[in-house]
């Protein structure tokens, strides 16, 4: 807990106005720091923000802040980097003021909103930023005290992945080899472009015609270039797909069933 970071000056500043900001962040007298606590703080509904090359998502983060004076207004924005200072990334760039409501129960504590956009192709230029996020929370007391709290919760942000899958010879003879190949690839922000992603695990599966129900047959690993492929035997009529689970950098992916006739 801390008084403003040079960072969040820059960003904050222009975004609110003179009134409402505490004197510190105008380079002048610095405020008092006061006993505002972060609580339930959630970004995305809790889930994964996957974004491909020129995805357009809007974020919301919500959280419960607590001041033994009552909260006046409170902050919440996402950064990536060392720490808030060096930081490569901040979202939304211009954080506005949360929508807060005070509790009836408790005078002295807020449940805050606050929803802004994020634009792949303007905010991600760099694989870099794939990852975990922080949750920078702040807040002012009715009293005009200030309290910034540079981790309050964490988001991860996903470059997105997609795989497909061909299934062949269309139709084949029972008991015969039937070769399932496909390919991995992920969106590489630094290029522009989905790319190759070797060497990862993808599951081969398998659903029979009239089931509802996907069976792994194995898993193969993709090689160069995100290629994937795998041999099965021919047993009866139904889909094959490839499945990517995800790692910590690249959402999940599945590829869409790929029917074989059985003869």
């Amino acid at each position: 807990m801390r008084i403003r970071s040079a960072l969040a000056v820059a960003s904050l500043t222009t975004a609110l106005s003179a009134s409402v900001l505490p004197a510190t962040a105008h380079g002048a007298e610095r405020a008092a720091s006061s006993d505002a606590t972060f609580s339930n703080v959630v970004v995305n509904g809790g889930k994964d923000i996957v974004l491909g090359l020129t995805t357009r998502k809007t974020v919301t983060i919500t959280w419960t802040v607590r001041d033994p004076d009552g909260v006046a207004a409170s902050w919440a924005y996402l950064w990536h980097g060392p720490n808030t200072d060096d930081a490569d990334g901040i979202l939304p760039l211009y954080p506005p003021a949360g929508a807060c409501t005070v509790s009836a129960a408790d005078p002295t504590t807020s449940a805050c909103k606050v929803s802004f956009g994020v634009d792949a192709a303007r905010d991600f230029d760099h694989n870099g930023l794939a990852g975990a996020w922080k949750v920078l929370g702040a807040a002012q007391d009715t009293h005009d005290d200030w309290t910034e709290t540079d981790v309050t919760g964490t988001a991860q942000f996903k470059r997105n992945a997609t795989v497909t899958v061909n299934a062949s010879p269309e139709p084949v003879r029972k008991g015969r080899t039937i070769t399932v190949n496909g390919k991995l690839t992920r969106a590489n922000w630094d290029t522009g472009t989905y790319t190759g992603y070797q060497s990862q695990a993808v599951r081969l599966q398998f659903r029979k015609k009239g089931s509802s129900v996907y069976t792994t047959l194995r898993s193969v690993t993709s090689g160069a270039g995100g290629k994937l492929k795998a041999t099965t035997k021919a047993g009866s009529d139904g889909y094959f797909r490839f499945v990517f689970t995800g790692t910590a950098t690249t959402g999940p992916s599945t590829a869409a069933g790929d029917f074989v006739d059985v003869r």
